[in-house]
């Protein structure tokens, strides 16, 4: 069994909330392990395919109609390049669901979640000196993260939701995503009032905190339920760790990055046929 379905981002767009809302439905099997990031040539790819369809050996198949899962890394070009290529050498007539969000509000998750990995120790402003090459940037640029996979895949198998509506309007989108899955589009749970996941208490490892780390990633976890897989990796270190806060904007590099990203936006507006002039506006 391989999936018919994958949500390929974005990152800090609220994926982790959405893959857990799709585990609920009865005719829906996700991977117990959220990202399995096989099409990203330095993660997961050389376990072979063999690995990637080890992850949807349901207990029973029966009843599920849609296999999937969710890897916010496949729309992080040219960061990690080729993903729609391999993804369409596997899985060619899978449906591809895109959460995007503010793609401002999103950067600035992105920088506080690295800050918080130690993966970025800059001031914001000197870390996206250049904007058309960070990183950061990059994966707020959705139109563009889109063309990689509309020269593998017909745009009517990709589905573009924001998680401003999936925060706002949550059974009806959800719903939405039910029907384009072909699934039962009239399900809803009261779990969906749950929010997995939120930014806003991004935590730092100390030291000690880092030399701590390796005993919370042991393979037994991936065994586990994920909320108790969670406990066990996160809270231990939690008293050697600090807290990240939001980074701050000030108004002129804000408005170089609108500048900057506006002919994206102005794109996606064209795909979607959504109006999304709300967005970069705080």
């Amino acid at each position: 069994m391989l999936p018919n379905f994958v949500v390929i981002g974005g990152l800090k767009c609220g994926t982790t909330s959405l893959h857990y809302y799709l585990s609920l439905h009865p005719e829906i099997f996700t991977s117990r392990e959220k990202e399995l990031n096989f099409f990203v040539q330095n993660r997961n790819w050389n376990r072979g395919v063999g690995w990637y369809q080890s992850n949807f050996v349901a207990k029973s198949a029966s009843g599920y109609k849609a296999f999937g899962e969710t890897s916010p890394f496949y729309t992080s070009y040219p960061e990690n390049a080729g993903v729609p290529r391999r993804m369409h050498s596997v899985i060619p007539d899978a449906k591809l669901i895109y959460v995007v969000r503010d793609p401002v509000e999103r950067m600035l998750s992105q920088y506080q979640h690295w800050v918080a990995l130690r993966r970025e120790d800059r001031p914001l402003r000197e870390a996206l000196e250049d904007l058309a090459t960070s990183p950061l940037v990059a994966c707020s640029r959705y139109s563009m993260q889109l063309q990689q996979f509309l020269e593998y895949y017909p745009a009517d198998r990709i589905l573009i939701v924001t998680s401003e509506d999936l925060k706002l309007k949550r059974v009806e989108t959800l719903q939405a995503i039910f029907r384009f899955l072909e699934v039962d589009g009239s399900f809803a749970s009261t779990k969906f009032d749950v929010v997995r996941y939120q930014a806003t208490d991004q935590r730092r490892k100390t030291w000690l905190g880092l030399l701590l780390s390796p005993l919370t990633e042991m393979e037994v976890l991936r065994r586990l339920p994920p909320p108790i897989a969670w406990r066990i990796r996160y809270l231990p270190y939690l008293p050697f760790a600090t807290r990240v806060e939001k980074p701050i904007l000030d108004d002129s590099l804000r408005r170089e990055i609108v500048d900057f990203l506006r002919p994206d936006i102005d794109q996606l507006q064209v795909l979607t046929g959504r109006d999304l002039r709300h967005w970069c506006v705080g």
